[in-house]
């Protein structure tokens, strides 16, 4: 199987730029939203935001890993920056199953107002780890 290294790079880059897109877009907008859903209908509010940002996220985040993982194994000389940019993917990646998986699944329970805020702050972490990582890919591509 030949793998084109420009194409795999390509579609890595225009991955991590969406994903760049989507999490600022999540966090100065639609984090922040879950404040101000009624009490009474935030579980059935939560559970759609869970199950149709899936359907965007799930794909995205996949591709890049994926995209990524087949950069490190297959180019040659894999460097520095794209390096340090694979590292921050992979703590955005952690940060996501230790931390999020587990706010949204207490927040699709019922309402808490505590766990948001704790969403908001620690979504700014992925949200910087995103954007350096596109300023690094940038550098390289």
């Amino acid at each position: 199987m030949m793998i084109n290294i420009s194409i795999l790079e390509l579609v890595h880059l225009i991955m991590t730029a969406m994903m760049v897109s989507i999490i600022w877009l999540v966090q100065i907008l639609h984090y922040p939203t879950f404040l101000y859903i009624d009490i009474d209908r935030y579980t059935e509010f939560q559970n759609f935001h869970m199950k149709n940002i899936s359907y965007l996220i799930i794909p995205l985040m996949l591709l890049e890993f994926l995209t990524g993982f087949l950069l490190l194994f297959f180019v040659d000389e894999i460097d520095f920056y794209f390096s340090i940019s694979f590292g921050l993917l992979v703590l955005i990646w952690l940060i996501t199953a230790l931390f999020f998986s587990k706010y949204h699944s207490a927040l699709s329970n019922k309402y808490e107002r505590g766990i948001i805020l704790k969403l908001i702050r620690l979504n700014w972490v992925r949200t910087f780890f995103w954007t350096a990582r596109l300023g690094l890919l940038l550098k390289l591509f």
